[in-house]
């Protein structure tokens, strides 16, 4: 047997040498030859892998008696003899191209490596990536939903898959050894299809016209993908759904063996996408947000004046990887105590303390809230409101407030409005801008996404729009800093404030006071609510 591979070897070598040519576009017959002719050794080279795979599997069978031996002797002379008519007539059609033919590196590396950072030793990302691969060795999935909040990690993880991916050996069958895997990063919205056709042209090789029309592009792109014995197309940052026919991509129930991978920040387009299994992306844990950080910023995070403070802003990033590696990488080579404690200042107020942070971080989460717009019926504000409260939220509280700032629309009960309140929260969680807080009536925002609200407030709003002091001690209030009598929102909550003001600054524009949960709130002056004459929302739940 193995003569018989290494004999079948030699005459895929010999077709190799004319894989690697293709016709001069000048000479129209034959560039409509040379075509033809590609396809045929393509198929020759599928049923020769095909061979090998059945070559691989016989090697691990026990001949157990000679009869059985003659029979398979039998079964590869036939295969070999059908191998080698179709090389003779491939070789005499290269042949006849003559002098019209020039050299090109036809043959096109199965997966290609990106180049990003390593999991290597991060116990959550492996397990989602090897909750991937099972999932691509399962038969009755073709997609797969990756998704999670801006700067989760999903691109690292796909990444990693990517390249791993290409340590698989080939020669040897596996469901997960594809005939190619093809990455797409998909342009932003409003997508144009044909960006995407030219990224998976480009990939395979072929050309298509990218100022013609999508279906003939689309038609050239699956006539090349069929022919493939399986494939993985991994569709990256998808920010609206995208027809899978339209590109030319073949529905992976229809190819065997294939599979399509989408990576998106919102669960609805992963379902509009029909997938077949969804996985969400979550934070790290303390122990590796910590270990990530110091991988990022350098032993000067464990220095004995410095080490408190680096362990505090990276609890700051609250186990987003996007914030930890851009705020990490922002404070290395920063050895003095006192340009850390500014940094950790800066976080807390929820302002970027460099632009660096600003632009890697920030306005990557400004992105998945600037999707909201269109989505209309008040939801952006009601994602900005949420900023207000300092860890969990209560559902209802939180609806009722939505309903009497007016966020949710005119409804005649609050019935109507609760159930409102709740779709939107819904959608809220599918872009991982809140997420679930399990065994409560709660909801909670990423400590990270609830700085970006703040600054998105503040800084694309009015002037001053909201002031939100909530979970740190005050005592007074009368210790905040001065209130412009531009602001919408004042947020106290949980606060242990004791005293309020006689006098507070006139706020004429705003609409919503959170008081709650200051237990050792002993009076209200008289005076104090003359300063907020068009208040809409008063919480003083949970105080004296």
């Amino acid at each position: 047997m193995d003569i018989l591979t290494n004999v079948i070897s030699g005459f895929i070598v010999e077709v190799g040498k004319f894989v690697c040519k293709c016709i001069n576009p000048d000479v129209e017959n034959t560039v409509h030859f040379s075509s033809n002719w590609i396809e045929d050794v393509r198929e020759l080279e599928n049923e020769w892998e095909s061979m090998q795979e059945n070559i691989a599997a016989a090697k691990r069978l026990t001949y157990r008696c000679c009869p059985n031996c003659s029979l398979r002797s039998e079964v590869w002379t036939q295969a070999q003899n059908s191998i080698q008519v179709k090389l003779c007539s491939l070789k005499n059609g290269g042949e006849s191209f003559g002098s019209n033919l020039m050299e090109e590196n036809y043959r096109m590396e199965k997966v290609e490596h990106l180049p990003g950072p390593s999991i290597k030793n991060q116990s959550a990302a492996r397990k989602n990536l090897d909750k991937i691969l099972q999932h691509l060795e399962n038969d009755e999935v073709g997609i797969i939903g990756v998704w999670g909040a801006g700067g989760i990690g999903k691109t690292t993880l796909v990444k990693n898959l990517n390249n791993e991916l290409k340590q698989i050996d080939m020669s040897i069958w596996s469901k997960l050894s594809f005939g190619v895997v093809i990455w797409i990063t998909v342009p932003k919205p409003p997508i144009d299809i044909r960006k995407v056709q030219a990224q998976i042209a480009n990939r395979l090789n072929i050309k298509v016209d990218t100022e013609g029309s999508e279906e003939s592009n689309a038609s050239k792109i699956y006539q090349w993908l069929k022919q493939e014995k399986s494939f993985l197309v991994i569709l990256e940052d998808v920010w609206e759904a995208i027809d899978l026919d339209y590109v030319g991509v073949p529905q992976p129930k229809d190819h065997a063996g294939s599979n399509v991978i989408i990576t998106s920040r919102f669960l609805d387009v992963c379902n509009q996408m029909k997938i077949d299994t969804e996985m969400k992306v979550y934070t790290l844990d303390e122990n590796e947000s910590w270990a990530l950080f110091i991988k990022t910023v350098g032993d000067v995070a464990n220095w004995k004046d410095i080490e408190p403070l680096a362990i505090e802003i990276a609890r700051e990033c609250d186990g987003l990887p996007l914030a930890i590696t851009v705020i990490g990488a922002s404070m290395r080579g920063k050895n003095m105590a006192e340009q850390w404690k500014d940094a950790l200042e800066s976080l807390r107020k929820s302002e970027p303390n460099a632009t660096y942070v600003r632009d890697k971080v920030y306005k990557v989460i400004k992105w998945s809230n600037d999707s909201l717009e269109q989505r209309g019926n008040g939801i952006q504000s009601c994602f900005l409101y949420c900023s207000l409260y300092p860890v969990s939220i209560p559902t209802n509280d939180l609806i009722h407030c939505w309903w009497a700032e007016g966020f949710l629309g005119e409804h005649d009960t609050y019935e109507k409005a609760y159930n409102r309140g709740i779709t939107i929260i819904e959608e809220l969680k599918n872009v991982c801008l809140l997420e679930e807080v399990h065994d409560m009536d709660c909801v909670k925002m990423h400590d990270v996404v609830r700085d970006v609200a703040k600054w998105i407030d503040n800084t694309f709003g009015d002037e001053h729009s909201s002031v939100t002091q909530a979970g740190i001690e005050l005592i007074k209030i009368s210790n905040v800093e001065v209130v412009s009598a531009s602001v919408k929102r004042l947020s106290f909550i949980t606060q242990g404030i004791q005293y309020l003001p006689d006098n507070f600054t006139d706020c004429p524009k705003t609409t919503s006071l959170l008081l709650q949960g200051n237990e050792s709130l002993l009076k209200i002056p008289n005076k104090f609510f003359l300063s907020f004459p068009v208040l809409r929302v008063l919480n003083l739940s949970y105080t004296c």
